[in-house]
């Protein structure tokens, strides 16, 4: 080691000198020397590697700057607001379903103190945890009764498990599909205990083919939403009103899988009857109908089962339900989402607003949004609904194009800001779709691209 080496070790600050700057006075010490011991060590091994020149050795506010940025990195949340820009309405990655404000104050309220989850305030006495979520679901739906899960894949391990156990589940082939995070159908089959039996052929399968396998040991004919796996050309699947005709037929239960929890008309043109909604599904007679809370519904995640009387309170007294029930916090949140569809707001949810805005309204919006941020121009473009709900059907809109080169690059200072904003790159630019921008959110999307091109120009 040279004399230079050593005298730029030497003039290290000490951990006593960084423990006691101002700008880290606010900071547990514990954590300010876990970050001032790495930040150190750094330099110190780039000195004695030469990958550092003693020359160049950075000063004592250089080098609490830097524990600063450490320090603020550790103590950041991981999981944290983003905005959204990507046009993906329902963003898997992103939480899916936003809920709106007044749901967000409903679970604020909730979240700061006790609650009345499981008491009855008008006598006092033990009451149901579902009461407030059970009575908007028969308004909306219908059914007899109604619970909630933890999700949606919960609600259908819960229905097969509580009906099926160690007899037959039937299922068409054309069904048995994947869905995100390895959601498996036959795997949800087995995991409930139950046999699988499959009927007809991947591309075709007919009421019939239900018909001919039912015995004594079959508990459920499955019906499941294939989500966004479409089959073309030469298919067939077996239709609602003739499945329900084969149920009555031998007095097994129908359960219908729809993922999606479409509720009312759906908010997006054109879309067919394999969206239709849950309360058409019950109408038809489905037994047991399980949905998704934070798809087309709009609210948080949750897995939800409406239907025959004897069949819900069937699963509501398994012993899984406990483990895979709903917290407080979702239970509010679910509960205020339902109460606007009551009261007929259902449109004035977040999730149901994007999808149906206009082409014209999104222009106007990303007009307003380029003309506060420096050469940004827009341009037709089309986004998507998301969380396998309504595939194949694009929504026209517009974005807002962003020139900067390289793009990843602007994406990646995006991601990395605060607030940190995840937007679609395209075609070599970064484009924000004003479709999936909450209004509240529109001053400081402008601020953080602002933010995100001074990272991206060093």
């Amino acid at each position: 080691m040279d004399s230079n080496t050593r005298a730029a070790l030497a003039g290290l600050p000490s951990m006593t000198s960084i423990l006691a700057s101002a700008q880290l006075s606010d900071v547990p010490h514990d954590v300010v020397k876990d970050a001032a011991r790495s930040v150190l060590a750094d330099v110190r091994t780039a000195l004695l590697s030469g990958a550092l020149d003693s020359a160049h050795v950075p000063d004592e506010q250089a080098i609490l700057e830097r524990v600063t940025r450490v320090v603020q990195a550790a103590r950041a949340r991981r999981l944290r607001a983003v905005i959204n820009a990507t046009g993906v309405v329902l963003h898997t990655n992103l939480g899916r379903a936003p809920l709106a404000a007044e749901v967000a104050q409903a679970v604020s309220e909730v979240a700061a103190g006790y609650a009345n989850v499981e008491l009855e305030l008008s006598h006092g006495q033990r009451g149901g945890r579902l009461s407030g979520v059970e009575a908007p679901l028969q308004a909306l739906t219908g059914a007899d009764r109604a619970i909630a899960v933890n999700n949606n894949a919960a609600a259908v391990l819960l229905v097969l498990t509580a009906l099926s156990r160690d007899r037959e589940v039937v299922v068409s082939r054309g069904e048995l599909v994947e869905i995100g995070g390895s959601f498996r159908v036959p795997d949800v089959v087995s995991a409930g205990g139950a046999k699988l039996v499959e009927v007809g052929t991947t591309n075709r399968t007919r009421a019939a083919d239900f018909d001919r396998v039912v015995t004594d040991q079959t508990a459920v004919l499955l019906r499941v939403h294939p989500s966004n796996f479409r089959q073309v050309g030469f298919v067939h699947r077996p239709d609602r009103a003739a499945l329900v005709a084969v149920a009555r037929k031998h007095g097994v239960p129908l359960v219908e899988d729809l993922g999606s929890g479409l509720l009312g008309a759906a908010p997006v043109a054109g879309v067919g009857l394999e969206e239709e909604g849950v309360e058409a599904a019950l109408a038809a007679g489905v037994d047991l109908v399980c949905f998704s809370g934070d798809k087309l519904l709009g609210g948080p995640q949750a897995g939800i089962i409406v239907g025959r009387a004897d069949l819900v309170e069937r699963c509501r007294r398994h012993p899984l339900y406990r483990a895979l029930r709903l917290d407080k916090l979702g239970l509010v949140a679910l509960e205020a989402t339902l109460r606007m569809y009551v009261e007929g707001r259902g449109d004035h949810i977040p999730t149901r607003a994007m999808l149906m805005a206009t082409p014209d309204a999104l222009r106007e919006q990303a007009v307003a949004l380029a003309a506060r941020i420096p050469g940004a121009t827009v341009e037709a473009d089309e986004g998507v609904t998301g969380g396998g709900a309504l595939p194949g059907h694009g929504l026209a809109g517009w974005t807002v194009r962003l020139p900067d080169r390289p793009a990843d690059a602007l994406a990646k200072a995006l991601r990395m800001g605060s607030p940190a904003v995840v937007a679609r790159v395209a075609d070599g630019a970064v484009r924000l779709d004003p479709r999936t921008v909450l209004p509240a959110e529109r001053t400081a999307l402008v601020a953080a691209v602002a933010r995100a091109r001074a990272v991206n120009d060093r």
